[in-house]
């Protein structure tokens, strides 16, 4: 059973392609999560939401959730063909672009459109974004052969 499991995990040697399925595996379900329920998209994108002031203003929709999940299945994909194909120049760059746009993304949301606040449901994002990016950019002629 064991085997049967490690076969399907990136053949490339390291922890970074198993780092990349992880995150894409994740990224799918929290994809599913968005078009399933406000919740947790509210969590980040409107922390008063548990029990907001009549004059609190939502910024999470159904609309924007099932928006966010489609960006968030979309970047999922480019980092699960990254995991796979680690050693391709344009599949890395790929992926780590989408950390950059992830990483800009919640930092704006913060610290220019205060539509979120800092706390676990928006670090979580921006660490493993910015972790990831940098992790990336430091492997890069490890895995990327030019």
């Amino acid at each position: 059973m064991a085997s049967t499991v490690l076969s399907y995990l990136p053949p490339a040697e390291g922890l970074l392609p198993k780092w990349l399925l992880m995150i894409s595996l994740l990224s799918v379900g929290n994809s599913v999560q968005a078009y399933t329920t406000l919740h947790f998209t509210s969590r980040v994108y409107n922390p008063s939401a548990i029990d907001p002031p009549p004059q609190t203003p939502k910024h999470v929709t159904g609309l924007s959730s099932r928006t966010f999940g489609t960006w968030t299945f979309l970047t999922s994909l480019v980092r699960l063909y990254a995991a796979y194909n680690i050693t391709n120049g344009a599949f890395y760059q790929l992926a780590m672009w989408t950390f950059v746009v992830a990483w800009g993304h919640f930092l704006s949301e913060w610290l220019v459109f205060k539509t979120t606040k800092w706390g676990m449901p928006l670090a979580g994002p921006i660490i493993v974004s910015n972790a990831s990016l940098l992790w990336m950019l430091m492997q890069w002629g490890y895995y990327v052969k030019v």
